[in-house]
Order: structure tokens, then C-alpha cells, then sequence
């Protein structure tokens, strides 16, 4: 059936369609203009200022099904969309693939060699802006949900792409794997942390003890207002997920970065203290 306007979109120019499969991912670029409703994402209201026209656009670029519109077919704005900086020397690429149900990627600026974190879908918009920026040296992929497009990326600018052992049936392009569960540095500032709960080859990269981009094992939740992990979308092991967890409280960020759910940033003592009091409700149940 022909994807049609959702009635719980309000009334106005721009819409969401009943295609729509609830990633939240346009949620987080237009946060309260776009928001779930019975299992959907739909406009609360219509965009009126520059700012709230661009969030619209953004989730435009950012829908993995093509689902946010407007009815006149509005204008594109001039100003860059995607990628989207984030903090400083990292992005959001925009662009989510089905195939990851609509995952977040990222990328880093770095003087050693760029980095993609996850993949977006192949586009040659992005393609002509990672050039510009220097290409791509390494494609950390985090678990075998979120590969996308990452053999396109690999193959057009000769990147490594890491992923773990334990989910290498999902990228058998990939030129580095990690193994077993002790964290190991791939780059300067860089280091690569197996987390297993999400799936058994989950793994996090930590940037210069800076920004922790997370995949699906950890991520901020508007609603309650703190960090969780999605007991509902853990496909290996909960109890691992909260091991994993309660290690990587070892260590020091003051951003995460996930791929589904909100980003978050705060001083990393607060931090570390949420994360602990996150394993604590974990393990309570």
C-alpha cells in the first residue's frame, strides 16, 4: 500500500507519512516539532522560524524511509544540513540507512586520518563533503546492526574498517578485527572498548577521553532524562551488556554519542556518575 499522510501529523504544509517505522532519528534532529505518536513519528506542529524550517529539513535528509515531507515540495535552504557538527571536530552525517533502522553515524576530523563511526547510506552529497574534508582513513563500525553502507565508503576512499570478530558476518569486507573483550588503541587519541550485551561483537570507540560513540549499547533518553540501555532491543545478553557497562565506567567522556536515542553531553565527573547509578538500576531489574 502507497505510503499516505498520518492523521496524527498536524494539520499544515509539512507531514510524516505512514511509512514511518518509529527510528526516532527525525525526533532527534527536530526535537518538539517532530514527536511519537502511536508508534509513530509525526510533526506536533509546523516549523515557523529559520531554525525550526532547517531542523525540518534536516529530518528530511535524515528519515531512512523517506517519510517526512511537505506538501508545496518546499524549498531546500542554502545552509549546510548534513553533517551536522555535533562539538568540535565531530559530526552527524545525516542520511540513515534502512538497513539500520535508522542508526546515527558520525565523523571525526582527525590529523592522523578521518574517521566514520557507523555508516550512512551511500550518497554523493556526503561523498563530496568527506573529499573535501580529507577523505576517510579508518570505518569503526560498533556491531553488526549499523553496517549500512560501509564496504561503499570503504572501497571509494581505500579505508581500514574495524568491527569485532564476534560480528564479522555482517561486514566481510572488513580489514581489522577486534577480538575477545580487552579494550586496544587503533589510532593516536583513539581507543576501541568490546562492550558484548547489545550483541555479542558490540563494541564503543572512546576519542581522546573526550566523546564515546556508543552504537546501541548506551545512549540518553529524553524521557527519563538520563542515560539507559534498551533492555528490549538486546539481542546476546543483558546480563552482559551490564558488565560491560560497569567496566566502561572506567573510563572518562564528556559526550556520547549513540546510534539510536539522544546524544548527551555533561562534565564527566556527572558522567561517570550517571552511568554507575545506571549499571546499579540495571542490576536491581
Amino acid at each position: 500500500m502507497k505510503p499516505i499522510r498520518n492523521p496524527d501529523s498536524a494539520p499544515g504544509d509539512w507531514y510524516v507519512d505512514t511509512a514511518c517505522i518509529d527510528c526516532g532519528a527525525s525526533r532527534n534532529v527536530a526535537p518538539n516539532l517532530i514527536v511519537e505518536r502511536n508508534g509513530k513519528s509525526v510533526f506536533a506542529r509546523q516549523p515557523t522560524t529559520p531554525d525550526e524550517r532547517l531542523a525540518a529539513w534536516r529530518a528530511v535528509l535524515m528519515c531512512p524511509t523517506a517519510s517526512v515531507r511537505s506538501e508545496t515540495k518546499q524549498p531546500r535552504p542554502q545552509a549546510t544540513i548534513f553533517p551536522q557538527q555535533i562539538t568540535e571536530g565531530v559530526w552527524r552525517c545525516g542520511f540513515n540507512a534502512r538497513s539500520s533502522f535508522g542508526a546515527h553515524s558520525y565523523f571525526a576530523a582527525r590529523s592522523s586520518g578521518n574517521l566514520l563511526v557507523d555508516s550512512p547510506r551511500f550518497s554523493t552529497e556526503l561523498l563530496k563533503w568527506f573529499e573535501d574534508a580529507g577523505g576517510i582513513v579508518h570505518i569503526l563500525l560498533s556491531h553488526q546492526d549499523d553496517v549500512a553502507d560501509a564496504a561503499k565508503y570503504a572501497e571509494r576512499f581505500g579505508a581500514r574498517v574495524w568491527i569485532h570478530h564476534d560480528d564479522r558476518s555482517a561486514a566481510p569486507h572488513a580489514t581489522n578485527l577486534l577480538e575477545g573483550e580487552s579494550a586496544r588503541p587503533i589510532a593516536p587519541g583513539l581507543v576501541a572498548i568490546p562492550v558484548p550485551g547489545h550483541t555479542r561483537g558490540s563494541v564503543v570507540y572512546l576519542l581522546d577521553d573526550r566523546v564515546l560513540f556508543a552504537g546501541d549499547s548506551l545512549a540518553w533518553s529524553m524521557r527519563e532524562q538520563d542515560l539507559v540501555a534498551f533492555r528490549d532491543a538486546c539481542w546476546y545478553s543483558w546480563s552482559a551488556l551490564i558488565a560491560s557497562l560497569a567496566k566502561l565506567a572506567d573510563y572518562r567522556f564528556e559526550w556520547l554519542l549513540p546510534g539510536h536515542g539522544w546524544a548527551a553531553h555533561f562534565a564527566a565527573e556527572e558522567m561517570n556518575a550517571r552511568l554507575r547509578a545506571l549499571v546499579i538500576r540495571m542490576r536491581e531489574g
